[in-house]
């Protein structure tokens, strides 16, 4: 579970992860890490753990002792703005946009950021409505709303479960290339594409492209 708080400046990232002990041994948990990004609190099973409970390195977090089931919970803030490296969660063009493969999400939050290792993502992004008008994540869109102080909330959850390096998140001022795919079925896909306005009337190919691709992953599938 990702909730992402956006304000001018820097982005508060609250993640939640249940983390199972995968078999008998008392190995500790250790985490990616990455820079532009600074700890704000670290807890598991909502009781907070103070410096002498873990190590923090350059590139990983260590934490001795845990329980073989767990909620760990990590709270980060980030600066796109700084982060020249364009991984994890970045500025660009006044918009926030995620780069996660191959090992772009430890940029984000301190996780097991490996490829063999599959979740479900839950994700809910708060920013101002005005700045922010468009907020994205994977998945469906499972609620949206507005909050106090001129901003607002869009929630998405992604049900298969999938490695970190495939989370994406993108918010800004954005406008959408619509169209629709109907499947065999008879099913009705709505699609989007999301662009600067300007860029709007660049988007039929991609569009035409998207359906096709989808259309031969049903006749040969």
């Amino acid at each position: 579970d990702l909730i992402f708080k956006v304000f001018d400046g820097y982005v508060d990232v609250y993640a939640k992860s249940r983390i199972n002990r995968s078999r008998d041994h008392s190995e500790p948990l250790k985490l990616d890490g990455g820079p532009y990004m600074q700890l704000l609190s670290l807890s598991i099973n909502n009781v907070g753990l103070d410096q002498s409970a873990y190590t923090l390195n350059d590139d990983s977090m260590i934490i001795d002792n845990v329980p073989d089931q767990f909620e760990l919970e990590v709270v980060t803030r980030l600066s796109p703005d700084e982060n020249t490296r364009l991984e994890g969660l970045y500025s660009s063009g006044g918009n926030l946009c995620t780069q996660c493969e191959a090992e772009g999400f430890r940029h984000i939050t301190y996780y097991i950021d490996r490829p063999d290792v599959l979740a479900v993502y839950s994700v809910r992004i708060e920013a101002d409505q005005q700045k922010y008008p468009v907020l994205l994540s994977n998945g469906d869109n499972t609620a949206a709303g507005l909050m106090e102080n001129g901003r607002h909330y869009s929630c998405w959850n992604d049900p298969y479960p999938k490695p970190s390096y495939l989370f994406a998140l993108v918010a800004g001022q954005l406008s959408a290339y619509s169209d629709e795919y109907v499947t065999m079925s008879g099913r009705n896909v709505a699609l989007n594409i999301y662009v600067r306005t300007v860029d709007l009337d660049k988007c039929d190919y991609a569009m035409q492209s998207l359906k096709r691709a989808m259309k031969w992953d049903e006749d040969f599938y």
